[in-house]
């Protein structure tokens, strides 16, 4: 199975499947030197990982699987710093249900990879999904957080990267504020909006429903300069990246399609001195022109699709024998209602990966 290597120079390889005994990652191109530190690794996988509570209280959104995500370093760190060597991090599968998933053995799920992993690969792993599950991205979290260490060493304290639930079961933040992320299950950056967002979500779960959203990150500290034209421009690498996480089915950057309706004057934006450098009035580029960073917030904002897995019973189709037939499933297990707080951590691993690719790569780029 290829496909299952991110990036150029700071390279990720991620394994496993939801319900086998282990997943984990390969980080090839940590340059030597750079610290580590297993901490923070574990603090954020633990903002990822699955479990009935946040912030010591319900959180209707997420699955009551209950997993410790604890990574174990195997090989690349020595006394606390990278070797240059491939870093590998393994975490262990600890409550998998998998008879849960036993009457999907020949059935496909709808809204799920069941049926074209089944047409490319004439076989699948129905536990869970397997490969395509999830549960895949405690690992990217992992890689992401050996990118964001070597990120926030190389460009200081200025630089961070923070995503949160910008709308979630069709209610949106109206007063943004970072400082509340985490003080909320749902991740969301204005408390009064999440409380609503919890109260839909919970009467959705009741209902056996589930419920889609916005994700939005803002970077800042980035350079100006990061981005490699024509066809890896940096805009290009980020929409793969966030792509690449399975319920993502949109990408915007700066004013996005709100662009559309706006004029060229309207949507440029000015540029003046600022110290010694070029600043801009505006930022409805999201940070970025000709696929280079050009020196502002980068900000960009995904669609999260509904999760697949709901209660009610829907029409689908199964193997019998060598046929396709048609029936009637209802899955079974435990899963997410709103994939959007989980996917936070996500989104920013895979934003670490990008930038810590995209300032390497830079670093061939001139004398």
């Amino acid at each position: 199975m290829s496909g299952s290597t991110f990036g150029k120079i700071f390279k990720a390889t991620t394994f496993g499947e939801s319900h086998g005994t282990a997943l984990g990652v390969v980080v090839d191109g940590v340059p030597a030197g750079t610290k580590i530190d297993l901490e923070k690794i574990q603090e954020r996988l633990d903002r990822r990982r699955p479990g009935a509570k946040a912030g010591g209280k319900f959180n209707a959104a997420v699955t009551a699987r209950s997993e410790a995500d604890k990574a174990e370093i195997l090989s690349g760190v020595f006394e606390g710093k990278a070797e240059g060597t491939p870093i590998a991090i393994e975490i262990r599968n600890t409550s998998q249900h998998s008879s849960d998933y036993s009457n999907l053995k020949d059935a496909f799920r709808p809204g799920h990879a069941d049926y074209t992993y089944f047409e490319k690969y004439g076989f699948r792993d129905y536990r869970g999904g397997g490969r395509a599950s999830g549960r895949e991205t405690c690992a990217r979290v992992a890689a992401g957080a050996l990118a964001l260490q070597f990120l926030e060493q190389e460009l200081g304290k200025k630089f961070s990267i923070t995503a949160y639930t910008l709308r979630a079961a069709g209610i949106s933040c109206k007063n943004i504020d970072l400082k509340v992320i985490e003080q909320n299950p749902l991740r969301a950056a204005d408390l009064d909006a999440a409380r609503a967002m919890q109260e839909k979500i919970e009467a959705l779960r009741a209902a056996g429903d589930s419920a889609g959203g916005i994700v939005e990150c803002v970077v800042k500290g980035v350079p100006a300069g990061l981005g490699e034209p024509v066809f890896e421009k940096l805009d290009a690498q980020l929409a793969a990246a966030m792509l690449s996480i399975g319920a993502v089915k949109g990408i915007e950057f700066g004013a996005g399609f709100a662009a559309c309706d706006m004029t060229g004057s309207q949507n440029n934006d000015e540029i003046f001195v600022k110290g010694t450098k070029a600043a801009f009035k505006t930022n409805n580029a999201g940070g970025l022109l000709g696929g280079i960073s050009n020196g502002a917030e980068i900000i960009f904002r995904l669609a999260i699709k509904p999760v697949p897995s709901v209660f009610v019973e829907q029409e689908t189709v199964k193997m019998k024998g060598a046929k396709l037939v048609d029936t009637k499933l209802q899955i079974k297990g435990r899963h997410d209602v709103c994939l959007c707080p989980r996917i936070v951590p996500v989104v920013e691993a895979m934003a670490a990966l990008t930038l810590a690719d995209a300032l390497l790569q830079n670093r061939a780029a001139r004398i």
